[in-house]
This record gives structure tokens, sequence and C-alpha cells, in this order.
């Protein structure tokens, strides 16, 4: 009905029919009538709806067809409160298409299965179970009558199905977890399962540790270890012949990781940590293979596929040294314990190394002469030892800069951070051949304010560029300091933004709040008790007054905000030629600015747009504009898209409650491109 000025008018006009119940009840669901051309006649999602009890529904919906095709679908919906809820739906359809006795006739046999379990978290705090599965014959999607109208049901070329449980056992710090995964294929009919794949965890122990000690901490009660193991059972075929693989074709691994590692104390100053790694992996087949002097590539024979038992194993070492170096400074032109500036530099050094394990590697010769290599357990889930061994040094520095000043004003101490984070790291492969030397990378942060902080990462490549036999640029082995240069700079982004509102300009330029009024008590409140409740122990409810201006106006108020964004990238740009006299490519630029804001022009009216330029474009990216309108249980908005390259307008008036989602009016462009505009 028609309101105005809060008079309501005898002009109503009914919209919608609501047929509310105090208690659920089952009842008939209506079908839809249809006409298909390759199904003939029917009726659709017709059915009886039973309301079993407070925690569980069912709803047995089917479709019938005059050529034959028929469906039949089940679905139920369950809660359990504190303990589980989820949904079940199993469809089974039979598709006949063409006509009987014709060479077009066809029969096609679907189902699907869609579940979804939550379990709560308070039913079991040390396991937990949850299942979401969406599994279907890879032609029910194409078959379904319904899914004809829904273009993103036909397109759907993935589905993933997992079922997983976990059970914790915080005793011993043991955890175990299995999961159950299903992918299919819908283009080419191939499923890929892992059935189960179980997890082991250990968590840190400490085996030499004292159980009553006495006395200060041994070193060896400082080492640790734990435990990883997983175990994978997976296969991947065509869906129809999942059930009749055997044994042979599916993959089983297992894999166990144990890290010892322990932390240690030298010299009072310097922080040594120590690190063992083991892997071992198990795996029931290796695969030999034979150089094909004819095609010139590797191939499997029938019988080069062993089955048996085979451990694979391989372990690396890890040694870190840190320390932290402190320094004090005071500037000259400050006065006794005015100012003081402290320094921590942080450098470290760890060495990683790992022999080659070329005992799980096999040798060949190509067409060439050449001397190759190939693994047995080439493919295998857990992969394959490296046959070369390595061995790394790495350097990293850290850097912080903060500054302690006397604020005679307030009579505190104030501390401000100069450089958060200044930093550089570089490595050096011992056992590569050539090039060992990694990039330099650095970082430098730094807190310019309370809610913004800078960022900035580069990284100097090592090596210079060079010429090879055809002229072309590629990277060599001689280093840019054997030219007396510094490493090559490579590139660098980042991104700015900041958002202005009604306080940006008081906080910037309006008077300060009196801190010591935060304490002060409210005139307001001398009924109140200790506790800010009333006499009779019930709290008050807080009523906001209207503010006034000096002439007793009430206070004119339009809430805005206005976000801006920067964004910038600096890179080489190989597509020009390089200078042959510094061997670098000139650097190219690339920034653009976003912009989105909103504005609320009464208690009911409000704008927000959106826009942005492109500098390497040099156009206007894409722009929004929308104005909305409050109509208490309705809401009237209109989009307008008049710049970027889609344009398009909107207009929508809709319920706001969730539940009326579908109760809505929508008018938009035909198309949301190549509109124009006069």
């Amino acid at each position: 009905y028609l309101v105005v000025e809060d008079v309501p008018l005898p002009l109503a006009v009914p919209f919608f029919f609501f047929p509310f119940s105090s208690s659920y009840s089952s009842g008939f669901i209506m079908p839809t009538y249809m006409d298909d051309s390759s199904r003939g006649f029917g009726l659709a999602e017709g059915g009886y709806y039973f309301a079993i009890s407070d925690i569980m529904d069912l709803k047995i919906t089917g479709d019938i067809f005059t050529k034959g095709s028929w469906r039949l679908s089940g679905l139920t919906n369950y809660n359990k409160r504190y303990k589980y809820s989820g949904t079940l739906q199993a469809d089974y359809q039979v598709t006949k298409t063409g006509d009987k006795g014709m060479p077009d006739y066809a029969v096609a046999k679907d189902f699907k299965i869609v579940w979804n379990h939550r379990q709560d978290a308070k039913a079991s705090p040390n396991s937990t179970f949850s299942a979401s599965v969406n599994f279907s014959t890879s032609s029910y999607e194409r078959s379904n009558i319904n899914n004809l109208y829904n273009s993103q049901l036909l397109t759907q070329n993935t589905k993933t199905s997992s079922i997983s449980y976990s059970r914790s056992f915080p005793d011993i710090g043991l955890t175990l977890s299995g999961t159950t995964n299903i992918a299919q294929t819908m283009r080419d009919s191939s499923i890929a399962v892992t059935l189960p794949d179980l997890n082991i965890t250990l968590s840190r122990l400490f085996p030499f540790k004292r159980k009553k000690a006495a006395g200060a901490e041994r070193w060896y009660e400082k080492i640790s270890l734990s435990y990883t193991g997983r175990l994978t059972n997976s296969i991947r075929t065509k869906d129809d012949r999942l059930f009749k693989a055997g044994l042979s074709e599916w993959e089983n691994a297992m894999n166990h990781n144990i890290p010892i590692s322990a932390t240690f104390t030298l010299f009072k100053y310097l922080q040594v940590s120590p690190s063992v790694n083991y892997t071992e992996r198990w795996y029931t087949r290796k695969i030999n293979q034979q150089y094909n002097e004819v095609e010139h590539k590797l191939e499997a024979l029938p019988g080069d596929t062993l089955n048996g038992f085979y451990r694979v194993s391989n372990y690396s070492a890890s040694l870190s040294l840190s320390t932290k170096l402190y320094g004090m400074y005071k500037p000259l032109f400050a006065k006794k314990k005015e100012i003081q500036i402290r320094h921590v530099l942080t450098p470290q050094v760890s060495l990683s190394g790992a022999p080659g394990f070329s005992k799980y590697w096999e040798e060949y010769t190509d067409y060439n002469g050449n001397t190759q290599y190939y693994s047995p357990f080439t493919g295998q889930p857990y992969g394959v030892p490296s046959r070369e061994g390595s061995g790394t040094v790495s350097f990293s520095i850290s850097n912080n800069l903060e500054m302690k000043y006397y604020d005679a004003k307030k009579d505190t101490l104030k501390k401000v951070s100069l450089i958060d984070e200044l930093g550089a790291n570089m490595s050096y492969n011992m056992a590569a051949k050539e090039r060992p030397w990694s990039d330099l990378n650095m970082n430098l942060r730094l807190k310019l304010t309370k809610s913004y902080t800078f960022n900035m990462n580069a990284s100097f490549a090592t090596y210079a560029y060079t010429f090879d036999k055809n002229g072309d640029v590629v990277t060599g082995n001689r280093t840019e300091w054997s030219y007396g240069r510094f490493g090559r700079f490579q590139g660098y982004g980042s991104s700015f933004n900041y958002t202005f509102n009604n306080d940006t300009w008081k906080k910037w330029f309006g008077p300060k709040e009196d801190e010591q009024g935060k304490d002060k008590k409210s005139e307001d409140g001398e009924d109140e008790d200790a506790d800010g409740t009333e006499g009779d122990g019930t709290t008050p409810k807080k009523v906001e007054k209207a503010q006034a201006d000096p002439d007793g106006y009430q206070v004119f108020k339009m809430p805005w905000s206005l976000s801006l964004s920067y964004s910038f990238n600096i890179r080489e740009d190989r597509t020009k030629p390089i200078n042959r006299h510094s061997m670098r490519y000139p650097y190219t630029y690339t920034h653009n600015i976003n912009a989105n804001g909103n504005i609320k022009i009464s208690n009911n009216w409000s704008l927000s747009f959106n826009s942005g330029y492109d500098f390497q474009a040099k156009e206007i990216t894409q722009t929004s504009c929308t104005i909305s309108r409050d109509l208490h249980c309705f809401n009237l908005s209109a989009s307008l898209s008049p710049f970027g390259r889609w344009k398009y307008y909107n207009v929508t008036i809709r319920a706001n409650a969730s539940i009326l989602q579908d109760l809505k009016y929508e008018q938009r462009s035909q198309t949301q491109s190549n509109i124009q505009w006069y």
C-alpha cells in the first residue's frame, strides 16, 4: 500500500503471498509441463515432500516423458544441533532419444550423487569428519533436462569430490588423517581417484630430555625430532573402467620423513642450528626403459615393468649460524639523553648439502653419442632423489634502525622506526658447474605512518648479458662484478592506497583530543554503579543525543569516503634492442591510478562510483556509477557504465530479506558491450 509522509493511503496492490505455517507438514509438489524435441511431452520436477522430523526431511521428485525417458531423484536435508548437518541427493535417469527401431535410437543410463556433510566443532574436539561429494557419470550433465537451460553446467569441465576424517591424540602428539579424492574430467570421461590418502604426523618431541631435570639443561636435551608419513593409493582411468580395473593398475606408495634439529648457543652470542633430514619412499614397482635407436627416444617394453618392494631413500643436512649486533648512536646536535638511535644488525650464514644418489639412476647413450640418465622410479608419487649432489652456502643480513626521543610536553619517551628492515640475501652453489652465484635479493620496509607501511623488494642479476655465436643476447658465465659493475637491476613493483573520509581533515589539521579527558566520567553517569549498570542490575540503553551547531540547528552530516590507489612497475623491456656499451636493456615504466568512493546523500539515498586511468594505454579504465534508494523492505538501485571497454546500464528493485532473494524486478541493457551513446 502507498504511504505518503507516514500516512497510509487506501491504495493497495497484491504483490506476493506468503503461506506461513506454525508447523511443518508434508505435501505434493506440483510438476512443470515441458515439451522437448527429443524426449517428447512430459512432466518435470513433480513429486512429494516428506516432513520426517525436526532434524530431517525428504523430497522425492521425478520426470516422465512420452518417448520413454524418466528420472527419479531423492533429496534430504539433515541438521542435528551441535552435532552435524548436511544434504544428500541421489539421481537416476534413463534417457531415450530417437525412435525405437531406427538407427538414431539410443538409451543412456546415468546417475549422480551429491553429498555435503559438516561436523559441528563442538561435537568432538579431537576428531573431524567432512564430505563434499559431487560424482556423476560423464553423460549425466549433458542428458539432464534441467541442464539444457543452464549453460554453466553444460560447460563445466571438471568435478571434484572429497571425504576426509582426522583424529588427534594430544597426550602423545599424534595425528591421523585420511582423505578420499575424486577428480572427474567431463571432456574425455577420465577420472582420477585417490583411495585412500593417509597421513600420520607425530609432533616434535625431545627424546633425550630428562623427566626430572636437575641443574642446567644439557646440550643433548635440545635435540628434537618429528615424523610425517603418507600413504597413497591412486588410479587414473576412464569412468566406465573404474570398477573393472585390477590391483595392478593402481599406484600405491608410502613416504616417510624424519627431521632432526637442535638450537645451541655458542660463546654466549652465536646461535647455531644444525639439522638433518631423512626421507624414505616405498614403491611397489619400477619401470626399466630402453633407448630406441630408430625413433631416438626411451621406451618401456611390456616386460620392463617389475612389481615388488623398493626402498628409495635420501638424506640431507644443514647448519645455520646467526647473531645480533647492537649499536647506539647519539647525534651531535642532541642534548643529553634527548635523542638516541639504535642500530640492530642481524647477519646469518647457513650451509646445506646432500650427496648424490646415482644408484637410483641408469645411464644410456643417445644417437649423438652423449651419455644421458634416467631413473626407473620417475613418475612415482613421491619422486626420486637427485643424481648429483648439492652444496649451498647462503648469506643474509638484516638491519633495523630506531630512534627514541624525549617528549617534554608529555614527559614521556617515544620510539620512532626509521628503517623497519633493510635486508639482503645471496647464495653460492658449490656443486654447480656454471653460474654458482644466485641473484642478489634486497628488501626494504619503512613504517611511514601508523596505517601505512612501505615495502620494496628488488632483485639484482649477478651474471652479465653476452652474445652467442648467432648474435643473440644470452646470460653468460661472467659476473657483473668482473666488469666493475653492480648487479643488473631486474625490476620492481609496488602499490600505494589511502582512504579519505569525513574524519581525515580533522585528524590532519584539527585540534588534538585531550587524552586526560578520556578518563573522566560523564555527568549523566552519577546514578550508575561502578560496573556501568543501573541500580536494579540492568544495563542501560545508550541514547546518543542529536548534535547541534552554535545556532541551535541539527548538525548536517553527509558521510563519504574516497579511496585512491596507485600502482607502478619497473622492468626490463626486452622488446627493444640492448645497449651494447652498458649491456643493459632499457627499462619500461607502467603505472595506473584507481579511485572508488561512496557518499550517503541522505538516510535513504546513497551514491557510489569506481573509475581509474591507465597511463600506459592512455585511457579511462572501466567506470561505473550506482545510485540506490532504500525503500524500507525493498531497495531500488540503478547502475551505469558510460566509460571503459564494457558499457551497460542496469535498474533493479528487490526485497531486502535474503529469504526473498527471488522477489525482484530487473531491467538491463540487452548487451554489455558496443552500446552507442548518442
